[in-house]
């Protein structure tokens, strides 16, 4: 399985796509005018204590005040606390040697004990704004690096549960109990499977020094400073997925080159060979076929590969997807079955998009009903088992008897939208339609769907004399290549009264078998109308 990282520079910030297998896993927009992501170190001052909330409102300079549960504070609180203090009046550094812990804080404590107004803390962006809402912050602190994860107050060391062999869970342990610092915690990753100690101790310094920096900029800070800032989006993601699987990152931007050659030479230099600089003239996006993808990924409907289409949903409350059959409803013998091919292509699909759009809180998914309690255990496995790779925390529920799957999944940031409508090509702007990059693969599909699974022949297409050009002109046109792909030949027919994005599908008889018009479905309705006003 291969992997691509693809980045797009542009004036309002980065596009980062994750390929694997040419296909779409993961996209992401790192805004330039973003200062507040997940893992930034502020220092903040308390607003307003919430009792009934038991938690408080922290200004960290954000336009809505950062939210602090009582919860997210962690048990070495008042070590911070006390180190803070200490901190701002020049009396301690970095180096925590000689620090004397204080007790732990109480896990079930009332925020008015612990938070009042005015009180300077230094808290951590755990979630970045969504919609209404300000950041949620926490004081539980811990910075990553590329193996370890590193804690101040505590020593405990941790190993990441992907690591199965005792061996390795026991050599990495011993490595890393000589040569942390002294009250600091780690964190073991799961990339930092057989590594060797030169590496670890390199990334655990790296960590140590941005400790240090955090030290010395609180000294002089002021309310709403950032004290730490974590790597951009696509430093971090290099940071944590960068394996042997990868095998190219492709930038178009040449100081984003500069950039990450730098970051790769400090974290992987045996990795420099795979980043390339784009510099051609087509865009890189549209050169690997990412544009494509996004324009038929993000729209309300997508198709499932394989059968069937979702309709996603999103809400202020939560995410809902509907799985329908579409044109593969009797694929199968029975209805049992049908459902259960089509929920189970579904679930595969589910997940990428969850993944792809980072939808996080809530979803609700409406499988296609299916009564047989072994038919719906298959498919809450499939989504398990296809949701593995996900990084975000997620928990799958059971499918009620309702057919209807709930999921709760890790919400760190908001989730990516993009745009698929597009300005009608016919009507000149007064309305939209779905992104027409999509009618060509609509078309595809119709006819291989009618050739294939439906034993149709002789079939017409009609279609705007831009198509009849795309399907007709060239060597070998695409009207030849369905030839050799179906042994049956399908005649192109010009029809200047459709849209761009319309078409006409006519079998042998020259009955219409297949339409998308909005214009035809538009004078249906009048006619309806017309004829029940009669």
């Amino acid at each position: 399985m291969s992997n691509e990282l693809v980045i797009n520079s542009t004036p309002e910030g980065e596009r980062i796509a994750l390929l694997q297998d040419k296909r779409l896993i993961e996209y992401h927009f790192d805004r330039n005018d973003t200062n507040y992501s997940v893992g930034d170190i502020f220092l903040g001052t308390v607003k307003k204590v919430m009792p009934g909330l038991n938690a408080a409102f922290v200004d960290i300079g954000y336009e809505k005040d950062a939210f602090l549960h009582y919860g997210d504070l962690g048990e070495t609180f008042p070590s911070l606390a006390k180190w803070q203090k200490t901190v701002q009046h020049n009396k301690a550094t970095g180096s925590l040697d000689a620090f004397t812990f204080e007790k732990p804080l109480d896990k079930v404590g009332k925020a008015e004990n612990v938070f009042k107004k005015g009180q300077q803390l230094v808290v951590q962006v755990i979630k970045e704004p969504i919609s209404t809402k300000g950041p949620r912050v926490s004081t539980d602190l811990s910075m990553a690096g590329r193996y370890l994860v590193l804690m101040p107050f505590t020593n405990v060391i941790s190993i990441s549960k992907k690591i199965v062999s005792k061996a390795e869970r026991d050599r990495l342990k011993r490595l890393i109990a000589s040569i942390k610092p002294t009250n600091f915690g780690v964190i073991i990753r799961t990339v930092a499977e057989g590594r060797e100690v030169a590496e670890l101790d390199q990334d655990m310094q790296d960590m140590v020094s941005k400790w240090e920096q955090l030290a010395a900029t609180l000294k002089t800070a002021k309310v709403g400073d950032k004290l730490l800032g974590e790597l951009g989006r696509t430093s971090s993601m290099l940071r944590d997925m960068l394996n042997e699987s990868f095998d190219s990152i492709v930038v178009d931007a040449p100081a984003m080159y500069d950039e990450m050659r730098e970051y790769l030479r400090k974290i992987a230099p045996d990795k420099l060979g795979l980043l390339k600089l784009h510099n051609t003239k087509v865009k890189v996006f549209e050169h690997t076929g990412i544009e494509k993808q996004l324009k038929t990924l993000f729209g309300k409907t997508v198709t499932v590969p394989g059968g069937g289409y979702l309709v996603i949903e999103h809400t202020e409350a939560l995410h809902v997807v509907d799985v329908n059959s579409g044109s593969k409803s009797n694929q199968e013998n029975d209805q049992e079955a049908t459902a259960l091919m089509i929920n189970l292509l579904a679930a595969k699909e589910v997940a990428r998009q969850l993944r792809l759009r980072d939808m996080g809180g809530i979803i609700v998914i409406d499988f296609i009903d299916m009564r047989s309690g072994e038919s719906r255990k298959k498919v809450e496995m499939a989504v398990e088992n296809v949701m593995k790779d996900d990084k975000a925390k997620f928990t799958v529920l059971p499918i009620t008897k309702f057919g209807l799957m709930q999921i709760t999944r890790q919400r760190v940031r908001p989730a990516e939208t993009i745009v698929t409508g597009e300005v009608c090509p016919a009507c000149g702007g007064t309305g939209k339609i779905s992104a027409s990059i999509q009618v060509t693969d609509e078309i595809d599909g119709s006819i291989d769907d009618l050739l294939v699974h439906q034993n149709q022949s002789g079939l017409t297409l009609h279609v705007h004399p831009f198509l009849h050009a795309f399907y007709t002109k060239g060597l070998v046109s695409r009207q030849m290549k369905w030839y050799l792909r179906y042994y049956k030949w399908v005649k192109v027919v010009k029809d200047s009264s459709l849209g761009l994005t319309d078409y006409r599908i006519e079998d042998e008889r020259g009955e219409e078998i297949q339409l998308r018009s909005m214009s035809a479905a538009m004078s249906k309705v009048q006619d309806r109308e017309i004829e029940f006003t009669d």
